[in-house]
């Protein structure tokens, strides 16, 4: 499932299902669910899922379907979390996502597990038939290195704290790790340019801006302009430029535009969005790209979007970013 703010954009999913919107009773129960899920509560996640696919005649998204099978897996109802893998194994192709995803462990022993990611490899391997296939692997390797280590930063900061010597060790890998990825990653895009899926297949596009989103900022501004150029020609995720455009303005000492930045008092370790330029209209913004609105977004930190108080905020939070910087 979507441990961290990456992972978002792995699973292809929206808010369309099969061509047709999904009526309002089933975004409202998804998000509960996903609450449920970030509260540890899987049973009544998985449960919320239920809910949400019968107010849509059982249709629903491959996304939501995928999670769904993560909450049953983890509430350890093995029986509803394959129901729900069979019915997107004919479609599903991220193999690389669902035999690391340590939320399906439980699933690993049961007789159902190697046919069902047989049929995904088969998928994969399908989808990938035309691609540069020693690119794919590559790339496949730096997005399980880029993703595994995150993965556990939650879990790590629940352990020991967010201030702790194992807390700071992990970061020290994840660094490590950021650093040798961006050696390959380097290599590839002045070698061939920003790959798009038609090359390095879905996963592998949004690997690179993975490893880009997580470089130092000399190293963003320099692919900055060539991921444009890739969002224009279609070889890039308009979304995923978005988040590379807010941390480069962030980090040039400018407000961010489409809110995707977020923020941590190390005091009170409560969230909050990174200064925005023109609040009022963020939604606009973000809706021009493909991405939710902000209220949606920031739910997944625990925060309440309200425009007006953060206006009166904004100054405030202006002067803790340029002490930051410093």
């Amino acid at each position: 499932m979507k441990k961290t703010t990456f992972t978002f954009f792995l699973i292809l999913t929206a808010n369309i299902i099969f061509g047709q919107t999904v009526p309002k009773e089933y975004t409202e129960k998804v998000k509960t669910a996903e609450s449920f899920y970030d509260a540890n509560d899987f049973k009544n996640s998985a449960k919320n899922y239920s809910e949400a696919f019968r107010s849509n005649g059982w249709k629903a998204s491959l996304n939501d379907r995928y999670n769904a099978a993560c909450s049953w897996a983890m509430a350890s109802v093995p029986d509803s979390a394959f129901s729900q893998l069979d019915r997107i194994a004919v479609k599903f192709s991220n193999y690389n996502h669902i035999t690391t995803d340590t939320d399906l462990t439980i699933l690993h022993t049961d007789k159902r597990w190697k046919p069902l990611i047989e049929t995904i490899k088969k998928n994969q391997e399908k989808a990938e038939a035309d691609l540069n296939k020693p690119l794919v692997a590559k790339l496949g390797d730096i997005y399980n290195e880029d993703q595994n280590y995150r993965q556990q930063i939650d879990d790590i900061e629940k352990k020991y704290g967010a201030d702790s010597k194992e807390m700071k060790e992990h970061w020290q890998l994840i660094n490590k790790k950021d650093s040798l990825n961006l050696i390959e990653v380097k290599c590839i895009l002045d070698k061939y340019g920003w790959v798009g899926p038609d090359v390095v297949g879905g996963q592998g596009s949004i690997t690179l801006f993975l490893v880009i989103q997580h470089a130092d900022h000399a190293t963003q501004e320099k692919y900055l302009p060539m991921m444009r150029n890739a969002v224009k020609n279609g070889k890039a995720n308009a979304g995923n430029l978005a988040l590379l455009e807010d941390r480069v303005a962030l980090r040039q000492g400018k407000k961010q535009i489409y809110g995707s930045q977020i923020g941590r008092n190390q005091e009170t370790k409560a969230y909050y969005v990174s200064p925005l330029e023109d609040p009022d209209n963020v939604d606009k913004r973000r809706a021009e790209v493909g991405l939710p609105p902000l209220a949606e977004y920031v739910s997944n930190w625990q925060i309440k979007w309200d425009v007006e108080q953060y206006k009166k905020d904004l100054p405030k939070l202006e002067e803790k970013e340029k002490i930051k910087q410093k």
